[in-house]
């Protein structure tokens, strides 16, 4: 079966292990460290998880000057992650950049870490864009565009709303990744999120992976809750 990403959106180590007790111990999970739980714990919140038997997708979002990009890349590549992301704006170079550095990095023997790009937002909507960002063009077009230039610079795939991953595909190739947050069933809350699915819609419309958070870490029981969108992901319950 095929697992949700869950977002560990905690502030330090001490959470984290606190969340993963309301999960049986022999059950693989794959995560999400992001910003803010990587930057109150540094390599060593990944180093716990991969110790666990956990897969993790480090969600950095790099963006800044090829070179930089490229070494931090090496270091990030030392730690086993399963997947991780730069922001496409910063352009086809920092991504190929990025992508050389991943390889370099990664240990002899080891995989080379998937690596994606995130196009727009799933908090942004398209005035948003239009207005903050001074994109004329359509979201759906800027997006589009993003993933185009991914592809170009040899990356994996994309971040990107599950409204977008029929055109991302078709603008690419069928196995180029679509992973897709702003997962939300049907009686949860959409937060802070502005183009949002459920875990049924997203799966009939092709995302490959999905990112759920905090209808999982929020809820009573985690575990039920984690089963249960993992289910309707797998297509063991319908969604209609």
């Amino acid at each position: 079966m095929s697992r949700p990403i869950i977002a560990l959106d905690f502030p330090h180590l001490a959470a984290v292990q606190e969340f993963l007790k309301s999960f049986p111990a022999e059950e693989s999970l794959f995560v999400k460290v992001g910003m803010e739980l990587f930057y109150s714990e540094g390599p060593t919140v990944v180093r716990f998880l991969k110790d666990q038997g956990h897969d993790v997708f480090l969600d950095l979002k790099l963006h800044d000057i090829p070179n930089t990009v490229e070494s931090a890349m090496k270091c990030l590549a030392a730690l086993g992650v399963s997947l991780t992301n730069v922001h496409a704006a910063g352009g086809i170079e920092m991504m190929t950049a990025a992508k050389r550095g991943l390889t370099a990095g990664t240990p002899e023997g080891q995989a080379v870490p998937k690596l994606i790009a995130v196009t727009q937002l799933t908090s942004t909507s398209e005035a948003q864009m239009q207005n903050d960002q001074l994109i004329s063009v359509s979201l759906a077009k800027s997006v589009t565009h993003y993933a185009k230039c991914a592809a170009k610079a040899g990356l994996d795939g994309v971040v990107c709303s599950a409204h977008e991953v029929r055109q991302i595909k078709e603008a690419t190739n069928e196995d180029f990744i679509c992973l897709t947050p702003g997962i939300r069933p049907k009686s949860a809350a959409v937060g802070d999120q502005k183009r949002v699915m459920t875990p049924s819609e997203a799966r009939k419309i092709g995302s490959d992976y999905i990112v759920v958070g905090r209808p999982i870490t929020k809820a009573k029981k985690p575990y039920e809750a984690y089963l249960a969108i993992k289910n309707e992901w797998n297509g063991e319950t319908v969604d209609e």
